[in-house]
């Protein structure tokens, strides 16, 4: 066999390798961050946050709600911003109301946050979303 189709042959095998890697990569963090994880129908949330992780991939509050915690997930920091929602705001003690999609599974108290609510004022984390 010459030499330049072996050569080819390992350079198409390294391709291959590399899409299969990527998209193995991927489908984990696509299936976190993305919604099907969540109710289809829209809920409501209100409480006390009792802590706050903000940063990227999104942030996360702990939030409680009548003796339970929750963890609510807030926008990444640049929709947050967009959405004039600072990190100030999202400190323990603060009373809050969040719309968005409880978890499926009735055994998480998980939610996303496409809206909260505090003081009145509302931002919109999600605003192309019902």
């Amino acid at each position: 066999m010459p030499s330049n189709q072996i050569f080819s042959g390992r350079r198409l095998f390294a391709a291959a390798v590399g899409v299969l890697l990527a998209a193995a990569l991927a489908a984990p963090a696509a299936a976190h961050h993305g919604w099907a994880w969540a109710e289809d129908g829209n809920s409501e949330l209100s409480g006390v946050i009792v802590a706050a992780k903000l940063g990227n991939p999104h942030g996360e509050l702990t939030v409680d709600v009548g003796g339970a915690e929750w963890i609510v997930e807030v926008g990444q920091p640049w929709r947050n911003q967009r959405a004039g929602l600072k990190d100030e705001m999202l400190v323990k003690g603060v009373k809050l109301t969040v719309t968005g999609h409880r978890a499926a599974d009735p055994n998480k108290k998980l939610f996303k946050a496409e809206r909260v609510q505090i003081n009145g004022r509302r931002f919109d984390l999600y605003p192309d979303r019902n």
